[in-house]
C-alpha cells in the first residue's frame, strides 16, 4: 500500500466550489495526506480548514501557462503565503525555455524561491510540451535557482505525468531536488509506476481512490 504522505490532494478546477474543497480537506484530515492544493483564492479557507494538523496547504502560481512576468508569480506567491500557504507549486515560463532564454528562466525560478524563503518550492515543467533535452534544462535551472522540487505537470495541458519523465527527471536532479508527479494519476497501478521511476511526491484528485 502506498503511503498517505505521498499525496498532495489537489483541487485545481476553475468552477470548484467551496463545498468540494471542504471535502477535499476533510478527506486529506482522514487519510493523513502531505497537502491539500488549490488555487490561490481558496488558500486562506484551507488553511483555516488544516490548522493545527501537519497536512500543508499547496498553492499554484503562475498557473496553468507560467507565461506571467516574474513579478506576477512573486506576487501571488506572496499573497498565497499571506493567507497562510506551506507550499508553493509555480510553472515556469515553458515559452522562455522553448526559446532558450534560460537566464530568464532561472531568475523566474529563483525570485519565486526568494520569495517562499524556507517553504517549499516545486517547479512545474511542463513536460508534454518539451524535448528531452529541454526537460533536462528546465530541471538544471531549477536547481540552480535552489528549488525544493521539479514537477511533470499541471494536469491543463496536452498531457501528464509519464515514468519516462520522472525517470529522466529523477537522474538529472539526482539527490538535489525531490519529484513530484502529476497529470493523469487515477489508479494505484499508475501512482506505483510514478514511484517506482522516482517520484517523491504524487499530485491527483483521484487520492482516495487510489490509496483504498
Amino acid at each position: 500500500m502506498l503511503n498517505s504522505k505521498l499525496f498532495d490532494h489537489t483541487i485545481l478546477k476553475p468552477d470548484a466550489s467551496k463545498e468540494a474543497v471542504e471535502k477535499i480537506c476533510k478527506e486529506a484530515l482522514q487519510y493523513d495526506f502531505a497537502s491539500v492544493c488549490v488555487n490561490q483564492y481558496r488558500t486562506k479557507m484551507v488553511a483555516d480548514m488544516l490548522k493545527g494538523s501537519d497536512v500543508k496547504v499547496c498553492t499554484v502560481v503562475g498557473f496553468p501557462l507560467g507565461a506571467v512576468s516574474t513579478e506576477v508569480k512573486v506576487f501571488e506567491t506572496k499573497a498565497a503565503i499571506n493567507d497562510g500557504a506551506t507550499e508553493i507549486d509555480m510553472v515556469i515560463n515553458v515559452g522562455a525555455i522553448k526559446d532558450g532564454d534560460y537566464e530568464y528562466v532561472e531568475n523566474d525560478i529563483r525570485k519565486v524561491k526568494e520569495a517562499c524563503g524556507d517553504i517549499t518550492l516545486k517547479v512545474i515543467i511542463e513536460t508534454c510540451l518539451l524535448t528531452d533535452e529541454q526537460k533536462e534544462k528546465a530541471c538544471e535551472l531549477s536547481m540552480k535557482a535552489n528549488a525544493d522540487f521539479v514537477k511533470t505537470s499541471t494536469g491543463f495541458s496536452t498531457g501528464g505525468a509519464t515514468k519516462e519523465d520522472v525517470a529522466l527527471m529523477r537522474k538529472t536532479v539526482g539527490a538535489v531536488c525531490k519529484v513530484k508527479a502529476s497529470g493523469g494519476i487515477r489508479d494505484a497501478a499508475t501512482a506505483k509506476l510514478m514511484v517506482d521511476a522516482g517520484a517523491d511526491r504524487l499530485g491527483t484528485s483521484a487520492t482516495v481512490n487510489i490509496i483504498l
